[in-house]
């Protein structure tokens, strides 16, 4: 068995004929979600998270076993590979361990030890540095005086051997190990401001800041970054020296011929060589772990974002608020088609907030507008506050909704904007995007570049690519939950599904304009470029509610048609009858008749079985539809009248490593820091996500620094 596909089973706790499986399908080119979703019998059932958690860790251990080569190959072509070498190298289990086996083979630019070793003084270096009877130094330096070389005195030749000494054990893999440990153990992080008198800024927490190194938490590692990139702190990584010096010299000095002169380099070559590479080292991994951690909280908050319930089968009104250019003004109907816009001018004075309200009323009658979607961006507040008096003049039977504009504005001035409203200017194409956001969330947001769309801490100084890539999995991993429908759906959500491209995306599009609707998924392989491969991976994921057969409006695979229909005819049930939807008991028949009988009947697994079954008992099914419903408001709260003890419903807006931030309609969100959660936990994404409604107390509003303080414990 491979050692890769061993390590990744013990690590995942899985088996190695699951993981094997999972590493075979993705070098065949198979993405997560149809592996996660169509082969659960070949990888044991796991979810699209661990199978994700598999891929990048496969990755990672094939790039370290490649990395292993190349070292071990670049040592041999020097000469010097040994058995223990070699043995060292492949028992390394990660990079840092193999770069630091590399270090002393690894070609250098000119140091001081190079430089001494071109004058001749390596035997003087090894005579101290060898194991054996003590050896005067002073006398063995005067046989290497060479003024031709640059060695006019014994005290050069001995500094030239010592520095050789102090590179050798800074390149001792062993010696940077044990050192790396007391960095990570008892190392602190130091940060001060880098002015004698600073400002008061966000950073005035970090002015005088300590923290050992294994308690440092991602967010505080992220500020100090960003605070020294600003040169507002100084920072630095701090461990004792005489800890540090004590450690060096008990691997490298004992049992030396001349162990005072190699202590001296031992001090040297920590001091010199090892703290500041030992430093750079340690932030770097701190960095690492921040930007991972900071990016997997990211990715937890944007799936519930994308994952929120729809308001579907509404006329929806979309306000972008402004001042200077006005509140944008879009109406579109249940399918997200714009029936009208306008701007219009709240904020300019009462009478234009009247001739406001009095040309949306006529708007909301004309079209039977029933839900309001405003920006939180600038004048959300003023243009609420106008959203209540317009609901009280048409008499009710209207609700709003604050949403979050986040990205509306790089959506609206980008190419696919323009591509999709042409006749309209991008402040209008914001205000569309806006209310399109109330009516299908994900629909909207795979629009925008994921890192645009602000649910996360310190996004943009994260990893680019690494940002990137962990985020579009997100979207594609809720876009292939949810279903996409071929006769509906735009290119941006197309090219999410599983096995399309932006390229096959838009030929969909395309041969749905010219050709009408599809009326079957086989009728998918007539899509230009959309060869059976590419087939094989959406199909599953794309709806065709016009097809005659039920199967092509579900989630069940074109390739287990043949497995659904058995399964049905062995429950006493036709595909008539889930087009009619008169299934109902059918998980009880299969279970009562037992998935490994049915297995047998059918030719396919339990677990697929299982999904069918789940499929077929709500055809069309949408998951979101059975999450709670978003709060839809008719009234104001300022936050003014906020008092402390008063009870309020809100909906969590943001998950950070310190607690949560919840929407409770006063513009401004409220914190609950995690000590004011329900229970204890070790961050709050244990208990909460985004979108999740949920009952808070006013702890204290502080109107003149806007911050809203709430607590989850009950009062």
């Amino acid at each position: 068995m491979d050692p890769v596909i061993q390590t990744l089973a013990r690590e995942l706790g899985r088996a190695e004929a699951h993981v094997q499986n999972v590493a075979a399908l993705i070098d065949e080119g198979a993405t997560i979600p149809f592996i996660a979703r169509y082969r659960k019998e070949l990888h044991g059932s796991m979810d699209d998270q661990l199978l994700r958690q598999l891929a990048d860790r496969l990755q990672y251990l094939r790039n370290l076993e490649a990395r292993k080569t190349e070292v071990k190959t670049s040592v041999e072509n020097q000469g010097r590979l040994t058995q223990e070498l070699a043995a060292a190298i492949d028992a390394a289990a990660t990079l840092a361990e193999v770069e630091d086996l590399y270090r002393p083979y690894k070609p250098k630019r000119r140091t001081r030890a190079t430089i001494a070793r071109e004058k001749g003084l390596e035997p003087l270096a090894a005579l101290a540095f060898a194991f054996g009877p003590p050896v005067d130094m002073t006398a063995a330096a005067l046989a290497y005086i060479d003024p031709e070389k640059g060695v006019d005195t014994a005290g050069d030749a001995l500094q030239g051997a010592a520095d050789i000494i102090a590179e050798l054990i800074s390149d001792d893999a062993d010696v940077r190990k044990e050192l790396r440990g007391l960095y990570l153990h008892r190392g602190l992080l130091v940060s001060r401001a880098a002015d004698k008198e600073p400002e008061d800024t966000v950073y005035r927490l970090y002015y005088d800041f300590k923290c050992p190194v294994n308690r440092l938490q991602g967010y505080q590692v992220l500020a100090v970054n960003r605070g020294e990139r600003e040169d507002i702190l100084k920072v630095s990584v701090e461990l004792n020296p005489e800890t540090a010096h004590i450690a060096v010299r008990r691997m490298a000095v004992p049992g030396r011929a001349a162990m005072d002169f190699v202590r001296a380099a031992a001090d040297d070559a920590y001091d010199r060589l090892i703290q500041p590479s030992m430093e750079r080292e340690i932030r770097s991994a701190l960095t690492d772990q921040a930007n991972e951690g900071a990016i997997r909280m990211f990715a937890l908050n944007l799936k519930p974002l994308l994952m929120q319930p729809p308001v579907k089968g509404r006329v929806t009104m979309g306000l972008d608020p402004g001042y200077r250019m006005g509140c944008k003004v879009a109406v579109v109907d249940p399918t997200g088609r714009v029936l009208d816009t306008a701007v219009v001018y709240p904020t300019y004075g009462e009478r234009q907030k009247q001739e406001c309200i009095a040309r949306l009323a006529g708007m909301i009658q004309k079209y039977g507008v029933k839900h309001i979607a405003i920006g939180n961006g600038t004048a959300s507040r003023e243009t609420e506050q106008m959203a209540v008096e317009l609901i009280k003049k048409v008499g009710g039977g209207v609700s709003y909704m604050i949403v979050s504009e986040a990205g509306a504005s790089v959506y609206s001035a980008s190419k696919l904007a323009a591509e999709e409203f042409p006749q309209f200017d991008v402040n209008l194409r914001s205000a569309v995007s806006i209310a399109r956001r109330l009516q299908d969330p994900l629909a909207e947001l795979v629009k925008i570049d994921p890192k645009a769309i602000g649910v996360g801490q310190y996004q943009h100084d994260m990893p680019q690519a690494r940002l990137g890539e962990a985020l579009d999995g997100v979207v594609e991993d809720c876009v292939n939950a949810v279903g996409v429908d071929a006769n509906t759906a735009s290119p941006s959500l197309l090219q999410r599904v599983s096995g399309l491209t932006a390229a096959t995306a838009k030929n969909l599009v395309n041969y749905r304009e010219e050709n009408g609707a599809f009326t079957s998924r086989k009728q998918l392989l007539k899509v230009p470029k959309l060869g059976p491969k590419a087939f094989e991976q959406c199909a599953g994921f794309i709806r065709v509610p016009e097809s005659k057969s039920v199967l092509d409006n579900t989630g069940v695979h074109p390739e287990s048609y043949a497995a659904a229909e058995k399964l049905l005819a062995a429950c006493g049930c036709t595909l008539a009858d889930v087009k009619s939807g008169s299934v109902a008991g059918l998980k009880e028949k299969a279970e009562a008749i037992g998935y490994e009988t049915l297995s047998r009947t059918c030719g396919a697994g339990g677990p697929t079985l299982a999904d069918i079954v789940k499929e077929l008992s709500k055809p069309g099914r949408d998951p979101r539809d059975e999450l709670p419903p978003p709060i839809l408001r008719t009234d104001v709260m300022e936050a003014g009248d906020l008092k402390p003890g008063m009870e309020l419903q809100g909906t969590v807006r943001n998950v950070i490593d310190f607690g949560v931030f919840v929407d409770i309609g006063v513009h401004q969100d409220g914190l609950v820091h995690i000590s004011k959660l329900p229970r204890r936990v070790r961050h709050p994404s244990e208990l909460l996500s985004v979108g999740d409604v949920v009952t808070v107390w006013v702890v204290e509003a502080d109107e003149k620094k806007k911050r809203i303080s709430l607590t989850m414990k009950k009062p």
